[in-house]
């Protein structure tokens, strides 16, 4: 019987879990029992065969009250142990929670700690001007309320009072900092900043530098060191690095008047500073030259180099900042406002360049040497060093610059082209000797007896044509004057194009085979350009003033003449295996631009004698004095404008030119008055006679017109011979004498369609003109029926 306590233990649960524990153990050591005997009993049953039932059936009741007491064991631990085990599961889970709890409470508590204490440090900094400091302990709180808020899954309440504090602490850091900065780094800068063009602008510009100030503001490499802490020393170096370029800088470069000035002062106060400024000097350079703009350049940042500004912040000091910020903008503005205009203009000078390259060296050297520059090469030593490349892009640029200032200044500037006028070309390039024969055989070579004496030399320079096959000693002298130039005047700007392009191509003849190429080109395109510019920049002119549409004519021709052997003279210099030097494929276009130009005016002036006829009235109802006065006016009006035209193009157009276009339109006025004429139906004797006086005034007044020179000896031939340019004059003549023929005389001079009546008219103009003129009458109607179709 168990004891008193026993019972308390069991009744409590404590008893039944240890008895549980030892009830195990003894099902334990009896099922190990039971196992024995059952191998005994099965070893003697099957082994030596001993009879064994009493024992077998006694195993077997013991195994089923094994397997009783196991059932019952197992209940007791799934009804009771099992609950309790939960329990204890339960409460251990929920005690951990509330740990875990505990631990982000004392960790929120450290973190506002941490915060408190930074604070404290921060505001005791700023009250000793320790920045550096101050930006520390500001950085720590900051940190701290970063911990609270990534540890917080709830909004804390408290959080935006430390984040509203942190912002306020943190701009009362940044104020001082940047009241510091002002104090240490001052700009005195012009009152509009938006007119920058005027050096006196500039000369008011200061840039004062602190270097040292009272006892109780603090060094400025501190300040720099607090603004890279806090993270804002980029922005204000960026700033100063704007106000630096815009206002010192950039001006240095545009304004070759203006000189740095570095001096050291001292304010009232007695605080010592670095004053930067200008000063003016005369000069009359529009571009400074690059020596003495590097050397102003490095005055100034020198200055911003030994001056404390220059502190090391971290792993890079504020001077190798500011060189980041400003070198790509400076670079770029010294080549484009310095460096381009410094490329001479002249081959002969590039030999000079070497010291621009040397000084910008050493330009970039100073810099690296001073913390501005950290790589080894940059664009401005690379652009110096192609000078070559440099002057061959300026140099097409500038022969098309002026090429087409001169296509579009006044062409009423007039130069005689004589058959003597010869261009100034430099010697040609000996030939390579043992040409291919094979190739030449057949081709008809044009041989001149000294060099640089080219087809547009003066007259009486022996030409020979070679026989085709190359037979020697087989030559035929041409006549001096087979490829020269007729009289005539040209433009003087058309003169200074082919001077140009002339010695374009002579400077390019000594230059790599690269560079020549490049500027052939160039001046391939000076006169592509020509076909352009002059016909669109001077249109008006050319249509409303017949004197500058023959000078252009002129002018076309004379450029083309010329573009036909310049090829030629300058092959040797310019031609490689993938580039033939030649302006033969130049040509059409210039002469199509020279014709279509004075074609053009023809048809203005043609329209204008049209209309001046136009206002005779159709010479009909000459009777009337009215009618024949208009009639007349009409008609002198057209001869004068015959020889208004014929005065402004005298010693202008090569004679041959003259002569065509002067009897072009002397034949539209001809043609004109025949047609006209023609188609009148009645022509009564009086107004016969007056027709006949009109037409006898062109008769006279017509052939005068050509005079193309001032010679009168040379001008007969050519009035003479009005013939030749009128296609119509001999029917015009025809038409005058028929006005005061009779029909004897009618039918004589129409020799049964042989006669010159008969190759000037039809016959039914013929017949026309009868009927106008004579009365219908047996003799007319006989002398109708004689006229007819000629076989």
């Amino acid at each position: 019987m168990s004891s008193f306590v026993t019972e308390v233990l069991a009744s409590s649960g404590k008893l039944e879990k240890e008895d549980l524990m030892t009830k195990i153990s003894k099902l334990t050591r009896k099922s190990d029992d039971i196992k024995a005997e059952a191998t005994y009993m099965i070893k003697r049953e099957y082994d030596n065969f001993l009879p064994s039932y009493d024992l077998a059936e006694r195993l077997g009741r013991e195994v089923e009250g094994m397997y009783k007491e196991i059932d019952d064991l197992k209940d007791v631990i799934e009804n009771e142990v099992q609950q309790d085990l939960n329990k204890s599961v339960t409460e251990f889970t929920r005690l951990g929670a509330q740990l875990g709890r505990t631990k982000v409470v004392l960790s929120l508590c450290q973190h506002l700690v941490e915060f408190d204490n930074a604070l404290k440090d921060f505001q005791k900094a700023m009250r000793q001007k320790e920045y550096v400091v101050a930006a520390e302990q500001h950085g720590k709180a900051q940190d701290a309320v970063a911990k609270v808020k990534k540890s917080c899954n709830a909004e804390v309440p408290l959080l935006s009072v430390l984040m509203s504090e942190l912002t306020i602490q943190k701009e009362t850091l940044l104020y001082h900092l940047g009241d510091e900065w002002t104090k240490m780094v001052t700009w005195t800068l012009p009152p509009n900043t938006k007119e920058l063009n005027s050096t006196d602008v500039f000369l008011g510009v200061k840039l004062h530098l602190s270097r040292e100030g009272k006892a109780y503001e603090p060094d400025l490499p501190k300040v720099l060191q607090a603004l890279a802490v806090r993270g804002d020393l980029q922005r204000k170096v960026k700033q100063f690095a704007q106000l630096l370029m815009k206002y010192v800088l950039r001006p240095l470069i545009v304004h070759p008047s203006l000189v740095v000035e570095v001096s050291e002062q001292q304010s009232s106060s007695g605080a010592e500073f670095t004053a930067v400024g200008f000063a003016s000097r005369e000069s009359s350079a529009e571009h400074r030259q690059p020596p003495e703009l590097y050397r102003q350049i490095l005055i100034v940042l020198k200055a911003l180099a030994e001056h404390p500004f220059n502190a090391v912040v971290g792993e890079q000091s504020v001077c190798g900042m500011l060189g980041g910020l400003i070198w790509e903008e400076l670079s770029e503005n010294i080549i484009q406002d310095c460096l381009v205009h410094s490329i001479p203009a002249r081959s002969n000078e590039l030999d000079q360049y070497a010291e621009v390259i040397s000084e910008t060296k050493s330009l970039e050297s100073c810099l690296r040497e001073l913390g501005y520059l950290q790589e080894e090469a940059t664009e401005l030593l690379k652009y110096a060093q192609n000078y070559n490349r440099h002057f061959i892009s300026r140099k097409c640029q500038d022969v098309i610059v002026e090429a087409r200032r001169l296509m579009t200044s006044d062409i009423h500037n007039t130069v005689k082209i004589s058959p003597s006028y010869k261009l100034s070309l430099p010697p040609l390039p000996r030939s390579s000797a043992g040409g291919d024969k094979k190739k030449n055989r057949g081709a008809v070579v044009v041989k001149s007896e000294s060099p640089g004496s080219g087809p547009c030399g003066g007259p009486g320079l022996p030409l020979a044509l070679e026989a085709p096959g190359g037979q020697q000693g087989v030559q035929q002298q041409l006549e001096g004057r087979t490829m020269t130039l007729p009289a005539c005047q040209i433009s003087r700007p058309a003169q200074q194009i082919l001077e140009l392009a002339v010695n374009t191509l002579a400077e390019a003849s000594d230059r790599s085979n690269t560079s020549a190429i490049q500027i052939l080109y160039a001046v391939r395109n000076i006169f592509q350009l020509f076909c352009n510019v002059v016909p669109t920049y001077h249109e008006e002119s050319l249509l409303k003033l017949p004197q500058l549409a023959a000078i252009h004519h002129n002018d076309c021709m004379f450029l083309a003449h010329h573009l036909i052997t310049l090829g030629h003279h300058f092959g040797p210099a310019f031609t490689t295996d993938y580039t033939v030097c030649s302006f033969v494929d130049l040509v059409p276009s210039l002469r199509r631009q020279g014709t279509r130009c004075f074609i053009s005016q023809m048809s203005v002036l043609k329209g204008e004698i049209l209309e001046s006829l136009s206002t005779a009235r159709d010479f009909s109802n000459l009777e009337d004095a009215a009618n024949a006065e208009t009639a007349n006016k009409a008609v002198r009006q057209v001869v004068l404008q015959l020889k208004r035209v014929g005065r402004v193009w005298q010693e202008v157009l090569p004679i041959n030119i003259y002569c065509k276009a002067m009897g072009t339109l002397l034949n539209t006025a001809v043609s004109e008055l025949i047609t006209r004429i023609l188609a009148l139906e009645d022509i009564s004797s009086e107004e016969a006679n007056s027709l006949h006086g009109l037409l006898e005034h062109v008769l006279v007044e017509g052939p005068q017109i050509f005079t193309p020179v001032l010679d009168e000896k040379e001008n007969r031939r050519h009035q003479e011979e009005v013939t030749v340019h009128v296609a119509r004059w001999m029917a015009f003549k025809e038409l005058a004498m028929l006005l005061l023929a009779n029909l004897n005389d009618i039918l004589n001079r129409w020799a049964e369609g042989k006669g010159p009546l008969a190759l000037a008219f039809t016959y039914n103009e013929v017949k026309g003109l009868i009927r106008a003129l004579f009365q219908n009458t047996d003799r007319r109607a006989a002398a109708l029926a004689q006229i007819g179709p000629s076989f």
